[in-house]
């Protein structure tokens, strides 16, 4: 999953520790932002919805993890990955109480750590509710009836396979995505389209959607390696 797009911050006040992390997640691709105390933890309450993760350190100074868990998660809905020396189980229980999503107990594998950050944000954006309509061009889709309306005109219903192209395209806006990745999410693992089955469906949706076919705005064409989806 390409991860170009998305934010982390890093709660931690062990500095060799917050650099390793820091480090690493951005080798993964992420953004990270990095704080160490926990009164400026605090502070940064109102931009934690800006946020796909927070990793969150419960001893620090000034102002403890539970007490900024318990703040963030009364402002947005971003998931919270606590890490800490205190792994007993009834510091976990108090985390998850707290509403944290995950718990990982110090010291911990840096590979375990990337593994849970990648499940947490998948997790958090299967959570989210898919918007209903979609608006390309002057076009506005349906993704509940597969309608395609202009100026309140019906011009088509797509197929169930388009509808979920299109949203996966919506999920990973601005991201070149490969044939083989969308063949992976779209038909599985188990069943064998070409790659040209996806050059087939951008064609489609180039005719439908572009004004111009040959100069797309939407449907951009990387060479070599698949597509990528821009609705500015």
């Amino acid at each position: 999953m390409p991860n170009t797009d998305k934010k982390i911050l890093l709660i931690e006040d062990e500095e060799s520790l917050s650099n390793v992390v820091e480090l690493n997640l951005k080798l993964e691709g992420f953004d990270v932002k990095c704080i160490s105390n926990g009164r400026k933890a605090i502070d940064y309450a109102h931009k934690v919805a800006e946020f796909d993760l927070v990793i969150l350190d419960v001893m620090l100074p000034e102002v403890s993890g539970w007490d900024i868990c318990s703040m963030y998660k009364s402002v947005a809905d971003t998931p919270i990955l606590f890490v800490s020396a205190k792994g007993a189980s009834s510091d976990r229980i108090k985390g998850l109480k707290l509403g944290a999503d995950d718990f990982l107990a110090k010291p911990f594998d840096l590979e375990e750590l990337l593994l849970r950050v990648q499940v947490l944000i998948l997790r958090h954006q299967k959570d989210k509710p898919k918007e209903q309509e979609l608006a390309i061009g002057g076009f506005q889709v349906n993704l509940l009836t597969f309608e395609v309306k202009k100026a309140e005109t019906l011009i088509t219903e797509l197929s169930k396979r388009e509808i979920e192209l299109l949203q996966l395209f919506i999920e990973h806006e601005g991201e070149v995505l490969s044939r083989d990745f969308i063949l992976d999410q779209i038909w599985g693992k188990d069943t064998y389209p070409t790659s040209r089955t996806i050059d087939n469906y951008i064609l489609s949706f180039r005719k439908l959607f572009e004004e111009d076919a040959k100069n797309p705005e939407y449907f951009h064409s990387v060479r070599g390696v698949g597509y990528k989806f821009t609705n500015a």
